[in-house]
C-alpha cells in the first residue's frame, strides 16, 4: 500500500529483508492468475516507519504469477512511477490529522495510479506480519459476488461506534467500520463504477462538517461503505489481527493456528500495550532471523526466457573445473550477491564548486565499532558497504538507531552486500561502496583508520590546488599506526611527528609489510611542504583520494591479499600520477587478526592460489595495456 508503514513479511518463509533476486518463491498452490502491487519502504523496520515516505512514492513493485509456481518481481515502468510520484497532488486537499500524513491517504488513488491491465490487487500497510500463505487470501477474491469491489476485515476496536471518550465523533461507517490496513481491491470494477469520483464526492460531503480526516484513507473508505454497503466483502478477522491502542483483537483468535495477518497499527509499533505482544514480536523477529538467500535456492525454474546475464554466469560456472584447487576462489568470484542499497535514511547535497569527497570503506560486523569515531573525524559524505547476514543486518539496524553520532548523520550511505560464500569478497564489497559514492572524488581507506581532524577540508582545497578535474592524480595519504587502543589522537602534523619519534605512532606496517607504503616516502614526508610525486614500486597499497570515475577494485581477489595492491597497480597502469600530500595523515588503530588473515597464514594451498591469481591478473593486465603493463610481471618476478 502507499501508507508510510513498517514491515513486510510476506509469508514465514519469506524474510522482511527482502533485496532483488532473480526469482521469488511463494508457494506451489498459487493461483495462476495472481497478481498484486506492493510498495517497497527501506529499511524495513517497524521503528523506521517515517525515514520511509519519501521512498514508498517512488518505489513500486509487483510480483507477477508466472506460469504454475513461481511469482517474479517487477519494477513497473518510468511511467508508472510518475502516477505514483504525482499521487499526493490527488489528496493533499483533503486535511489529515493522522500521523502518517498526505501518505496516508495514497490508497485512494490506486484505481489511477496502478496500470489499467491491473484488474485486481492486495493492498497491504507495511506495518503488518504474515503468517501464512498470501494465496489463500488470494483467492478470496473469488468469493466477491458481481457487486462487491473491496475486500476489508472489520475494525477491531470502538472508533468508529463513538464511544471511546466524551465527545468523540468519528467519521460515519457502518457498524465497528473497516480496517484498511490489508485491502481487496477489484480495480477492473471499481474503474468501472466511477470510483474517483464517487471516493471524491463522499469526501467532499463529509468535510463539511467533520472538517479533516483522523485516520486518513480509511475514513473515507467507511464513510463510502456507509453509503454503499453492497459494494464491500467482509473477510474473516484473522486477516487482519490489528493491535491498535484501543483493539479488542483478542476476541478474534483462540489459537496460534487462527492467526494469518497481525496488524501493527499503533503508532507505538512493536512496543504497543498488549497482553499477546510478546508472542507477535517474536514472530515478527524470528521473520528478521531468516536466511534470505533461501529465496534463491529454486529446484525447478520457469519456463521461460533467461535472461542473457544468467545465460552468461550459467555458462562461466560450468566452464569452471572442480578439480582445481582454486576452484573455490573462481566460483566467489562468480557469485551473485544479494545487496541492499541505502539500508538507512541518506541525504545528500552536491556543493557548487564540484570538489566535495565522499570517504569510501568496508567493514564486517566485527569493525561496527569504528563507525562513530571515523564519523566524529569525517565530516563530509560517506560511503559503507557492510559485508552481513541477514541477522547480522538487524544488529546493526538496532546499533545505529541507539547511536547519536549515527543517527545525527543523514550523508552516510550504508550498504548491505550480503554474506555467502565461504570467503570475505573483499573487493566486491569495495566496489559497492564506490559505484554509490555521489560525489566527483572518493577518499579510498578502510575502516581501520581514523583520519586526521579536518582531513575532508583540506583535501577539497588539495583537489582544487592540484587541478584533478583536468589531470590524472591519484593523492596519497599517508598511513600511521599505533598499537594502543586508546590513543590521544595528534591534531597536527607536528604532534604526529612528536609521537612518531617517541614511538607512541609507527608508519603502517612497518614492521611487517613495509613493501606496502615504503614508496610513500615517510622520510621526505616529514620535512614535505608542497605535494611531491612518487613512483610506483611492488606491492604499493597506499590510501588514496581519485576522481569517482577511476577503476573498479578486481574482483577476484577475495580474502586476504593483494585485493588493494591490483587496485594500485591498475592506476599506474592507467597513468595516473602518485602525488602525496605533506599535510595529511590517517591513522589505522588496533584489532584482531581477520578470519581470512588466518587462513592466509596457515593454509598453503591458499597462497598458492593467490599466486596464481596474481599471475592471472599480471596476464590480464598486459592484454589490457599491452606492452606498458609488462613492467609490472617483471617487477614480480624480480621480487
Amino acid at each position: 500500500s502507499l501508507s508510510p508503514s513498517l514491515s513486510l513479511p510476506l509469508s514465514p518463509s519469506l524474510s522482511p529483508s527482502l533485496s532483488p533476486s532473480p526469482s521469488l518463491s511463494l508457494s506451489p498452490s498459487l493461483s495462476p492468475s495472481l497478481t498484486f502491487s506492493l510498495s517497497l519502504a527501506l529499511p524495513l523496520s517497524p521503528s523506521n516507519y517515517s525515514e520511509s515516505r519519501e521512498l514508498i512514492k517512488g518505489h513500486c513493485l509487483q510480483f507477477q504469477k508466472q506460469k504454475k509456481t513461481h511469482t517474479h518481481t517487477h519494477t513497473h515502468t518510468l511511467s508508472l512511477c510518475q502516477n505514483i510520484v504525482n499521487a499526493p497532488s490527488e489528496v493533499s486537499w483533503i486535511p489529515n490529522k493522522h500521523y502518517s500524513g498526505i501518505y496516508g491517504l495514497m490508497k485512494l488513488t490506486l484505481t489511477k495510479a496502478l496500470p489499467s491491465h491491473l484488474t485486481k490487487v492486495i493492498v497491504l500497510d507495511t506495518d503488518i506480519t504474515f503468517a501464512t500463505d498470501i494465496a489463500e487470501l488470494w483467492g478470496i477474491f473469488r468469493k466477491f459476488t458481481d457487486k462487491q469491489v473491496i475486500g476489508l476485515v472489520e475494525n477491531q476496536s470502538d472508533w468508529y461506534l463513538g464511544n471511546l471518550w466524551k465527545n468523540h465523533k468519528p467519521w460515519p461507517a457502518l457498524g465497528r467500520g473497516f480496517n484498511t490496513g490489508v485491502i481487496l481491491l477489484y480495480l477492473e470494477r471499481l474503474r468501472r463504477i466511477g470510483w474517483e469520483q464517487m471516493w471524491r464526492l463522499t469526501a467532499e460531503r463529509e468535510l463539511m462538517s467533520m472538517l479533516s480526516t483522523s485516520l486518513a484513507d480509511q475514513d473515507i473508505f467507511n464513510a463510502f461503505i456507509k453509503q454503499n454497503p453492497v459494494l464491500v466483502h467482509q473477510l474473516p478477522c484473522f486477516w487482519n489481527v490489528q493491535l491498535s491502542d484501543h483493539t479488542r483483537s483478542e476476541q478474534c483468535y483462540t489459537e496460534v493456528s487462527d492467526l494469518k495477518v497481525i496488524h501493527w497499527n499503533s503508532p507505538k509499533k512493536l512496543r504497543v500495550k498488549n497482553k499477546h505482544v510478546e508472542f507477535f514480536r517474536n514472530l515478527y523477529l524470528t521473520f528478521l532471523e531468516y536466511d534470505g538467500n533461501l529465496l534463491r535456492r529454486e529446484l525447478f525454474g520457469c519456463p521461460s526466457q533467461a535472461s542473457p546475464d544468467s545465460v552468461q554466469l550459467q555458462t562461466a560456472l560450468e566452464e569452471l573445473d572442480e578439480d582445481d584447487q582454486c576452484y573455490d576462489f573462481r566460483r566467489e568470484r562468480l557469485t551473485v550477491h544479494r545487496v541492499h542499497l541505502y539500508f538507512l535514511q541518506y541525504e545528500y547535497t552536491p556543493t557548487e564548486d564540484d570538489t566535495d569527497i565522499t570517504l569510501v570503506a568496508q567493514l564486517s560486523m566485527d569493525r561496527l565499532q569504528m563507525l562513530e569515531a571515523i564519523c566524529k573525524h569525517w565530516e563530509g559524505p560517506i560511503s559503507l558497504a557492510l559485508y552481513m547476514s541477514d541477522a547480522e543486518a538487524q544488529q546493526f539496524l538496532r546499533y545505529a538507531q541507539a547511536s547519536e553520532v549515527l543517527k545525527n548523520r543523514k550523508n552516510v550511505g550504508y550498504h548491505i552486500v550480503y554474506k555467502e560464500g565461504q570467503f570475505y569478497p573483499v573487493n566486491l564489497v569495495r566496489n559497492v561502496a564506490l559505484k554509490n559514492a555521489n560525489t566527483p572524488y572518493v577518499f579510498l581507506t578502510d575502516v581501520d583508520f581514523l583520519p586526521m581532524y579536518g582531513l575532508y577540508d583540506y583535501l577539497r582545497k588539495s583537489v582544487v590546488q592540484l587541478d584533478m578535474a583536468h589531470t590524472k592524480k591519484a593523492l596519497v595519504v599517508p598511513a600511521f599506526e599505533t598499537l594502543r587502543y586508546r590513543l590521544s589522537f595528534p591534531k597536527s602534523k607536528a604532534e604526529l611527528l612528536s609521537m612518531l619519534d617517541m614511538g607512541t605512532l609507527y608508519t603502517f606496517r612497518y614492521h611487517v609489510w613495509p613493501k606496502g607504503h615504503a614508496p610513500t616516502n615517510y622520510a621526505k614526508w616529514r620535512t614535505a611542504t608542497t605535494p611531491y610525486k612518487v613512483e610506483w614500486e611492488p606491492d604499493f597499497e597506499p590510501y588514496v583520494v581519485v576522481r569517482r570515475d577511476c577503476p573498479e577494485y578486481d574482483q577476484r581477489f577475495v580474502g586476504f591479499g593483494w585485493n588493494k595492491v591490483s587496485h594500485i597497480m591498475e592506476l599506474d597502469a592507467q597513468e595516473y600520477d602518485l602525488m602525496v600530500l605533506p599535510n595529511a595523515f590517517m591513522i589505522h588503530m588496533p584489532h584482531a587478526p581477520s578470519f581470512d588473515i588466518s587462513k592466509f597464514r596457515s593454509s598453503s594451498s591458499y597462497r598458492n592460489c593467490l599466486n596464481t591469481l596474481k599471475d592471472e591478473f599480471h596476464q590480464d593486465l598486459s592484454r589490457k595495456y599491452g606492452s606498458a603493463a609488462l613492467k609490472y610481471l617483471t617487477a614480480q618476478r624480480n621480487i
